[in-house]
Parts: C-alpha cells; sequence; structure tokens
C-alpha cells in the first residue's frame, strides 16, 4: 500500500502458507532449542516438521524436562544433536536462539534457499536464588517461546489434546 510504513516484522503463517520444516538452534541443544521444538511440536507438530541442534551437543537440563511436564509436555525422549548431526537440511525456517547458534546456520544456509530468523532468548542456566527462583527463568522462558512462537506462526489449536 502506497505511504503504509513499511513493517520488517515477520508476519504470522496462514495455514496454506506455513513452512513444512522448522529447525530451532542454540548452543548445546539442552535448554533453548529443545523446548522451543517441544513447543512448536505441541502446537503445530500435526502440519509442520520441526528439529533442533545445538552448535554442539548436551543432555537435555533436567529443568527443561521439570518445566514443560508442568504443561503437559514430554521431552525425556530427547536426543541432543549439533549441526553436524543433521541428516537432512531440508528447512523452511532455521531459528536460532543464540548468537554462537545465529553465525553457524548462516555458515550452514549460505548456499541454500532457507529463512534464518534471529530471536535473541534469555538463558536460564544464568539464573541464581533459589531452586524455585531458578525454576521460574526457566517457566519464563518457556512461556515466552510459547508466547513467540504463537506470534510468528499464528494460533491454531494444539496438535494434542
Amino acid at each position: 500500500m502506497k505511504g503504509a510504513p513499511s513493517d520488517p516484522a515477520p508476519r504470522p503463517f496462514a495455514p496454506a502458507q506455513m513452512p513444512s520444516a522448522v529447525l530451532f538452534s542454540c548452543n548445546f541443544n539442552a535448554v533453548r532449542s529443545p523446548m522451543a521444538e517441544a513447543l512448536m511440536k505441541y502446537l503445530y507438530g500435526h502440519i509442520v516438521y520441526v528439529d533442533s541442534v545445538g552448535v554442539r551437543k548436551s543432555p537435555v537440563d533436567p529443568m527443561v524436562i521439570e518445566v514443560l511436564d508442568e504443561i503437559g509436555i514430554d521431552v525425556t525422549k530427547h536426543k541432543p544433536k549439533s549441526f553436524d548431526d543433521l541428516e537432512d537440511t531440508s528447512f523452511d525456517l532455521v531459528i536460532t536462539l543464540t548468537p554462537q547458534a545465529q553465525h553457524r546456520a548462516m555458515e550452514l544456509t549460505r548456499t541454500m534457499a532457507v529463512d534464518v530468523e534471529y530471536w535473541p532468548t534469555p538463558d536460564p542456566t544464568a539464573a541464581s536464588g533459589s531452586r524455585e527462583q531458578v525454576l521460574d527463568a526457566y517457566r519464563a522462558l518457556r512461556d515466552w517461546l510459547m508466547a513467540k512462537i504463537k506470534e510468528r506462526f499464528g494460533p491454531l489449536a494444539p496438535a494434542k489434546g
């Protein structure tokens, strides 16, 4: 529209425009990216292939398991993997959650027709205080990712339940 301000923010996808495959990435595939993967699968897993990786790999953080279990999502079977472990790179969208993952994703996709988005995401492992205060940092990340995913991809009924 002529004279309308430009809006560089990505708009939610209509179901017909939803990417067919989304990859989330962070530093270790232990906190942020497996949490984002699980939430995306819960919301859109019936229409989108979703995976996650890290620059390096490490076991899933037990507090991630706990805060996702609070909302009925089980990630105990998540197998951490790195970018090097990807067998298929046919993603329409790569969402990076840390600067290191953004750098690695740009290297991976430089010759590919794929969109890469950077979502600066807080690291709950840096939280201090009581166990409950640290869990609150993980809950805040969970809730932020859930809202960001819904904002980015639009409202749909959960894949389960």
